[in-house]
């Protein structure tokens, strides 16, 4: 399963209206932190426990402010979780963490 790239044309399909459980991972090309992130976020994508479970989203703000600005986040990495069509939860800065993110999806999908 890979990481869908979202930008504000699928925005609402593929991310705010997924029947799935969803992460969506704000992140920029300047972030260090981001992109140390980024290969472990792609990894736990591939996991197969998340199959047809969890839906895993990415935008690059550089090129998508208005998304992040649309979903008031202000900072970088931050990731989002929505399920049923609502943020039921969010991580950013120093909580952002590979074990906080798994931590959060294992949770949506119990």
């Amino acid at each position: 399963m890979a990481v869908t790239e979202i930008n504000k044309e699928n925005l609402e399909a593929e991310f705010l209206k997924s029947e799935l459980p969803a992460v969506l991972d704000f992140w920029g090309p300047k972030c260090g932190p981001c992109l140390a992130l980024m290969p472990k976020y792609h990894e736990l994508a591939e996991n197969p426990k998340y199959e047809g479970k969890f839906k895993f989203c990415s935008v690059d703000t550089s090129k998508n402010r208005r998304v992040a600005i649309s979903l008031k986040v202000m900072a970088q990495p931050t990731f989002l979780f929505y399920k049923g069509g609502q943020e039921v939860a969010r991580i950013s800065g120093d909580d952002t963490t590979i074990e906080a993110i798994t931590a959060k999806v294992d949770e949506l999908i119990a």
